[in-house]
């Protein structure tokens, strides 16, 4: 064995296999193009993006961890959406949600601009 040396297993790995997935459509309605990684809270997304926000709530992007989606300006695309996973608690992106995602009310469903 080398030092630091992986030992993968045979096959392929499902991600988020067996989560339950939420489809939205989003639209770009800004000016700039817009990049959302894999573990935000896409909820808490910039307010350029149009989509059911409450149907976002707790949830994120269903791809690879360090990946991320890109939305072009005036581009409308549907994404999946799995739950955030773990403790279920979410600080910080836009502050809309700041502890446990069970019992914490939703903060607006938009963005002050």
């Amino acid at each position: 064995m080398i030092p630091g040396e992986i030992f993968p297993a045979a096959g392929e790995i499902e991600v988020n296999a067996g989560r339950p997935v939420t489809l939205v459509t989003v639209a770009n309605t800004g000016d700039r193009p817009v990049q959302v990684g894999s573990h935000y809270h896409f909820f808490e997304t910039n307010a350029a993006l149009s989509f059911d926000r409450p149907a976002a709530y707790g949830k994120r992007l269903d791809i690879p961890a360090g990946t991320a989606v890109r939305f072009e300006p005036g581009q409308s695309r549907e994404v999946a959406l799995v739950p955030v996973a773990g403790g279920e608690t979410i600080y910080g992106f836009n502050q809309k949600v700041m502890g446990k995602l069970k019992g914490t009310a939703m903060k607006g469903t938009g963005h002050a601009g």
